[in-house]
């Protein structure tokens, strides 16, 4: 989830004259899931209302439709949803062609993914007060949009080389 925390990441301000970001005290924000392809940068994500085990469903239903052939495997933290008893018979059905593969707790920086999140707060959520939740879903998809039109940029700054 990428929320709202008007949070002052690295600025500068005059001596005296600190920079203040507005507040609405409300925890609000956008409800996020995604892949990035460690080879080609490409990224598959969705935004949507609730993070539930039903979404993360349609969510890998939709990353199979996006990789038609192959088998993939996805690399997951171990979020309640990921192991839904919801998910067990459609990924019994799948797998020939996915496979998720847990990392350990407390392994965020082993996620491509983790480091896209914070990547996106850096651009759109830090050191921005957003009005409504719209103002912030129109900026992340804008930046999801710009990012996606240089896949090599988010290889080089998300996926480690061996």
């Amino acid at each position: 989830m990428i929320r709202d925390y008007q949070a002052i990441q690295k600025t500068w301000f005059l001596r005296g004259k600190q920079r203040i970001i507005q507040t609405t005290g409300k925890h609000r924000g956008v409800k996020l899931l995604a892949t990035v392809d460690y080879v080609t940068g490409r990224i598959v994500w969705q935004e949507d209302e609730y993070y539930t085990a039903e979404t993360f469903l349609i969510f890998l239903k939709k990353v199979l439709t996006e990789y038609p052939t192959g088998k993939i495997a996805m690399i997951l933290d171990n979020a309640r949803i990921h192991h839904a008893k919801l998910l067990a018979s459609f990924l019994n059905e799948m797998k020939d062609r996915l496979e998720l593969v847990f990392l350990p707790p407390y392994s965020p920086e082993l996620n491509a993914v983790e480091g896209l999140w914070k990547w996106l707060k850096s651009d759109v959520i830090n050191n921005v007060f957003y009005h409504t939740v719209a103002e912030i879903r129109t900026n992340v998809q804008q930046f999801m949009e710009e990012i996606m039109k240089v896949p090599l940029m988010i290889v080089d700054r998300l996926c480690v080389r061996f």
